[in-house]
């Protein structure tokens, strides 16, 4: 049985379970369940991951549209999409419109070994669906619901990913004002603007500066070895396992954001947020960032995580009010 209680908002799942001990059954015995509202709204979103809910094909794109809320003052319409992008894979993305009736948009890209359903992705959205600013949130190739393979590195092949994404919602009018990223996302628009030159609004969160750090930590001292020998290096972490290759590892090695953040137009305002208690990228390396980019803004975090968990008011505040100053 699954019901919701409007009033309290809370969803109450009656069931039973089968406890097997000493090649015997006990008797099941029912329990209930009791779950927020914010849990029902992910559940149903869910359904359409796992194929329970409806989706409307096209030769370019599958969207669906269902109504949700952010809060209880600001109603939201989220549509779905799978965009196809230059190598034939479909990335799939989340559309939040505000009641406003803006073709202004924000793109949202998440960072390493996560998808547009992280916390970080969604808090963002939530944020920006509030003060009436629509966004799009997508998953990059190999990652979440997109298409594609996983791969260490492909810095740049994300970066023509979102090039995908902004080529469509453009022609489908929408005017996309700013791109913002968090961790590898932070690299990834920022090499997106060295390389395509067409947004003239980034904000990074979090980005590393030099990529051949950070990589030990991740891989182990003797990643180098273990790859040369082998050609691949399989490593686990909290989500579970993914391969390294020399390919993937080279494209990270080679990518030089010293090199590629000074291409970036002095026309193109860039926003890097980052916090002093960063334990993956360090604070550091922001700093750096604001010694080469030439229209450049720094606000620095006292006390936040690389996640900033504990600091969501004034991340919100600081990216709203980079967005809307212009």
């Amino acid at each position: 049985m699954l019901e919701r209680e409007s009033g309290n908002h809370l969803i109450l799942i009656f069931c039973c379970v089968k406890i097997q001990r000493s090649n015997s059954l006990f008797t099941p015995r029912p329990f209930l369940l009791f779950f927020s509202s914010a849990f029902f709204r992910w559940l149903k979103s869910q359904a359409y991951g796992w194929g329970l809910g409806e989706r409307v094909h096209s030769n370019f794109v599958g969207k669906r549209s269902e109504r949700s809320e952010m809060d209880d003052s600001t109603p939201v319409s989220e549509e779905r999409y799978e965009i196809t992008n230059k190598h034939g894979e479909k990335l799939v993305g989340v559309l939040r419109k505000c009641n406003t009736g803006s073709k202004k948009v924000v793109i949202l890209c998440h960072g390493f070994r996560s998808s547009k359903d992280d916390n970080t992705m969604l808090n963002l959205a939530a944020a920006l669906t509030k003060e009436e600013i629509c966004n799009f949130c997508f998953d990059f190739s190999g990652n979440g619901e997109s298409e594609g393979v996983f791969e260490y590195g492909h810095y740049r092949r994300e970066a023509d990913d979102l090039h995908s994404v902004v080529l469509y919602l453009s022609q489908q009018s929408y005017h996309v004002i700013a791109i913002v990223g968090h961790s590898k996302g932070g690299n990834v628009v920022l090499l997106y603007a060295s390389m395509y030159d067409d947004i003239k609004m980034i904000i990074n969160l979090s980005g590393r500066f030099d990529l051949r750090n950070g990589i030990k930590k991740r891989l182990g001292e003797e990643f180098m070895q273990i790859i040369e020998k082998d050609g691949y290096i399989d490593v686990k972490d909290r989500k579970g396992i993914y391969r390294v290759t020399k390919h993937g590892l080279m494209d990270r090695l080679n990518t030089d954001m010293t090199k590629e953040v000074t291409k970036i137009k002095e026309d193109c305002r860039v926003l890097t947020i980052h916090g002093t208690e960063d334990k993956i990228v360090p604070v550091l390396d922001a700093y750096e960032f604001g010694k080469l980019i030439a229209n450049h803004k720094l606000h620095i975090i006292e006390g936040a995580n690389h996640s900033y968990t504990e600091h969501l008011a004034e991340l919100f505040s600081a990216v709203v009010g980079f967005i809307t100053s212009s």
